[in-house]
């Protein structure tokens, strides 16, 4: 009897398991093999030249932020060093104040309380009495304004030391976007780099020349325009010492953030180039674009500045003939190229 009721209860499990078991292995009976992944589809040569190029442009963008926080911070840095001067100066001059407070209070108390003028004014000496009454007079002035004159002092120091704290503030401010712009900065460019490096040594040569027929379909197409039509090479000599100092400068290396005199980034190149001619023009190419004021193109002369791109995240100098001198992006140098080469936003003139 023992023997029947354990073998229907092996019988029970072994059923169950069964049934349990039997829907899992319907379901991986039935179910459908996974398709392979689609293949991915390899880009055009085309298509990896406006990727890097794109990712170039968005470099050249936040280089301008970069450059303009780090101006900023120059500015802020300075005024810093100035209110730090004119505080320590302010407090000199306290202790000077109340050096000369603490005579003239010495000088009472030897008196018996009383200031020096007084003691004149308490004579039994009448016309001595008259000779001192304007001593005393302007000895109460020379009081009042000693310390008017600590009041004032004391009020100025503190407004430096707000300034201060102000300027410490947009100073710490302006390091965090240089450090967030240097972040992106390097991420676009390393990523650029990696696709151009991907590529073999036939496909970069080609992507060279893809570069080249875009720029001269763009010049040619400029030019036919009819845009130089009665446009003179004529310009100022501090036009002509911007353009000769530019020129100079071809073939050195484009390293964003640069002012040379080794390697330029192009506002760098525009500025320094400026400089040189004696005016001092803001640093980046959205600032030189926003503050500088705007020439129209057919009334452009060399030494003028041309910004490209909606952004104007670029820029370079007009040297006559249809050509412009620019430092263009990294891995390349500075070069002459077609003024119509690029999408210009349009022209400004330093001076």
């Amino acid at each position: 009897m023992n023997r029947r009721r354990h073998a229907i209860a092996t019988f029970t499990v072994v059923c169950a398991l069964t049934v349990l078991a039997s829907p899992v292995l319907t379901l991986q009976a039935s179910a459908a093999p996974l398709p392979p992944p689609p293949k991915q589809q390899k880009k055009t040569l085309e298509e990896v030249r406006q990727e890097i190029d794109g990712l170039y442009r968005q470099a050249a963008s936040a280089t301008d932020a970069y450059n303009l926080a780090e101006e900023k911070s120059k500015e802020q840095s300075e005024e810093i060093v100035k209110l730090a001067r004119m505080i320590v100066a302010g407090r000199e001059k306290i202790e000077d104040l109340k050096a000369r407070a603490g005579a003239a209070a010495r000088a009472q108390y030897r008196n018996g309380g009383l200031p020096d003028g007084a003691q004149f004014v308490l004579t039994d000496d009448p016309q001595l009495f008259l000779d001192n009454a304007g001593r005393l007079k302007e000895g109460h002035k020379a009081t009042r304004d000693l310390l008017g004159e600590m009041n004032r002092t004391q009020v100025e120091l503190t407004a430096y030391a707000n300034d201060a704290s102000v300027n410490w503030t947009k100073l710490e401010a302006n390091r965090v976007k240089q450090a967030k712009a240097k972040k992106e900065i390097d991420a676009k460019i390393e990523a650029a780099k990696k696709l151009e490096s991907e590529l073999a040594a036939e496909e970069r040569a080609r992507l060279l020349r893809l570069e080249e027929q875009e720029q001269y379909r763009n010049q040619t197409a400029w030019i036919g325009s009819g845009i130089l039509k009665g446009l003179s090479d004529k310009t100022t000599p501090a036009g002509k010492r911007a353009v000769e100092f530019a020129t100079a400068q071809i073939g050195k290396p484009y390293v964003w953030g640069a002012e040379g005199p080794g390697s330029y980034d192009c506002s760098g190149l525009t500025q320094t180039a400026w400089s040189a001619a004696g005016r001092n023009i803001p640093r980046t190419s959205q600032e030189q674009w926003r503050l500088l004021p705007h020439v129209a193109i057919e009334d452009m002369r060399p030494g003028d500045l041309i910004v490209y791109y909606k952004d104007a995240s670029h820029i370079g100098m007009y040297v006559g003939n249809g050509a412009i001198v620019h430092a263009p992006r990294p891995g390349r140098n500075v070069t002459i190229t077609g003024a119509g080469s690029m999408e210009i936003l349009g022209v400004v003139r330093p001076g």
